[in-house]
């Protein structure tokens, strides 16, 4: 059965404090089951995309968590930027992956704007599937007036009530909420600062102007240079190399060239290799003759993740091998949960026991995706040291990519020994509870998860010692503390456990 994956891309109204989004990030992945896939910053339009996926029921809290560290620290009203908003947290789409129907994710959207709206009094608009009425099934029609303007309308026009939440605003703005398909948001620069021509070129190709269909896009001026923003709404329908013609051939009429493009946030392989194929004019062209896809479909040995522990480089280590430890005494305590559902002797936990099931599942995913989240931080540190330091500007920007890089190889680490406090915790009480055939089992992913919690604080120690912001550092080592002292409580009942049922002395 497919893995019930859904993904968010969470927009939010700050692109110019990196400590504002590295508090947004770590509240989405302090919740478990959840990967970080990517963020994109953009000081010019002061805005960050942040992308994670996991299970529904994770990825909603991770989203809930999102907004509501939005709205402490992000004021609209001293907000200034490029691009359209109408809240700190401006749009949160869910989008089905793998296992999960658009249904399932318009359901999510409404679950998660009631929630915002009764909870933290943000009002609440839903978009695209998930949208109430036609006229808000376009983002950019929910948006027009911006905040500014719905501070004015709200409350007093009817139309701009809420589908959640108070009908008044508050400094964090309104938050638009909805399912939808994968989009590519993607942004082409001219090399022109005239950006009346990118507004135009905008008019000519976005859908509801009467251009491409799929396109949505709007002229604006970025870095002293027009830039025509796109959201491409359906690569398959409307390709990205067509909308690049397009821009091209309009640019042409007023005398200016494309510049760069950018993309923000990720894309669909498929895309590029439409793109590739057209461009190239490869009319015989078959996907595998992709040198990465022949050798992912013909390679069958790949190197298991002990050979990779082994192999004479810095990544993986440690850090990894801590997540797939968790992960391995999750995977333990599922199995325990599992041997004691249907059992007509545990009758009265059988509902917790399905609930622990599940949580174990999702804390094992979170934490088998975390070891190569682990490695690729240690990647970062690795790469921001080897920077140039010649100059006094490249001592600086040294310096902060270090510092941030840092900062991320500690906070992963950080979440790791989270999950393994959790994973105790769980394994403590399938021990007390659970079928008593497995309660070795149960004490087995106890200690292991007790071992994934003290390889992962070794980490987070070396990595608060060599980062500059003491105060940071601090929190992250009274956390750590706090998270041995709960895993010591647990394993002395584990171990009382262990004694009481199978007689066996820890």
């Amino acid at each position: 059965m497919a893995r019930r994956i859904i993904e968010c891309i969470p927009n939010f109204s700050e692109g110019r404090h990196p400590e504002v989004i590295n508090a947004i990030e770590t509240a989405i992945v302090e919740v478990p089951g959840i990967l970080l896939l990517d963020r994109h910053l953009d000081t010019d339009h002061n805005r960050s995309v942040v992308t994670f996926a996991g299970p529904p029921g994770a990825v909603a809290q991770a989203a809930f968590s999102s907004i509501k560290v939005a709205a402490e620290l992000i004021d609209l009203d001293h907000h200034q930027g490029e691009h359209p908003r109408i809240g700190a947290t401006d749009v949160v789409p869910f989008v089905p992956i793998s296992g999960v129907t658009m249904a399932e994710c318009v359901a999510i959207a409404h679950a998660l704007g009631k929630r915002v709206g009764d909870e933290l009094g943000i009002p609440v608009y839903l978009y695209e599937k998930a949208a109430t009425r036609p006229d808000r099934v376009n983002l950019e029609d929910i948006r027009r007036g911006e905040y500014e303007g719905l501070k004015e309308t709200i409350g007093v026009d009817p139309d701009q009530a809420p589908d959640y939440g108070p009908n008044c605003l508050g400094t964090a703005g309104a938050t638009v909420i909805g399912a939808r398909h994968p989009l590519i948001a993607f942004n082409v620069y001219l090399n022109t600062e005239d950006v009346s021509i990118a507004k135009k070129i905008a008019r000519a190709i976005r859908y509801s102007s009467g251009g491409l269909r799929y396109v949505k896009a709007l002229g604006m001026l970025v870095k002293d240079r027009a830039q025509v923003s796109m959201n491409l709404t359906d690569f398959t329908q409307t390709p990205v190399f067509r909308v690049v013609e397009a821009i091209r051939g309009e640019a042409a009429q007023y005398g200016v060239t494309i510049h760069h493009s950018e993309l923000v946030g990720l894309i669909p392989q498929s895309a590029l290799v439409d793109s590739a194929q057209w461009y190239l004019q490869l009319d015989q062209f078959e996907l595998d003759q992709v040198l990465e896809t022949r050798l992912y479909n013909a390679i069958k040995d790949e190197p298991s993740f002990l050979e990779q522990l082994a192999a004479g480089t810095p990544t993986p280590g440690g850090g990894a091998a801590a997540a797939y430890a968790g992960a391995m005494a999750a995977a333990l305590v599922a199995m325990v949960a599992r041997l004691t559902l249907g059992k007509e002797k545990y009758e009265e936990v059988q509902d917790r026991m399905s609930q622990i099931a599940s949580q174990a599942d999702d804390l094992r995913v979170s934490l088998e995706g975390a070891a190569s989240l682990d490695a690729q931080a240690f990647n970062a540190v690795i790469v921001a040291h080897r920077l140039p330091k010649g100059s006094k500007v490249e001592k600086t920007a040294r310096s902060e990519a270090i510092e941030r890089a840092t900062h991320r190889a500690a906070i992963v680490p950080l979440q790791i020994a989270r999950q393994a406090t959790s994973v105790l915790k769980l394994a403590t009480e399938v021990a007390k509870t659970g079928n008593v055939n497995a309660v070795t089992v149960a004490g087995s992913a106890g200690a292991i998860a007790r071992a994934a919690l003290r390889a992962a604080g070794l980490n987070v120690r070396i990595n608060a010692s060599n980062v500059s912001n003491r105060e940071a550092a601090d929190e992250w080592l009274q956390e750590l503390t706090g998270l041995e002292t709960q895993a010591q409580a647990a394993e002395a009942h584990l171990h009382a456990a262990l004694k009481e049922r199978a007689g066996l002395e820890a």
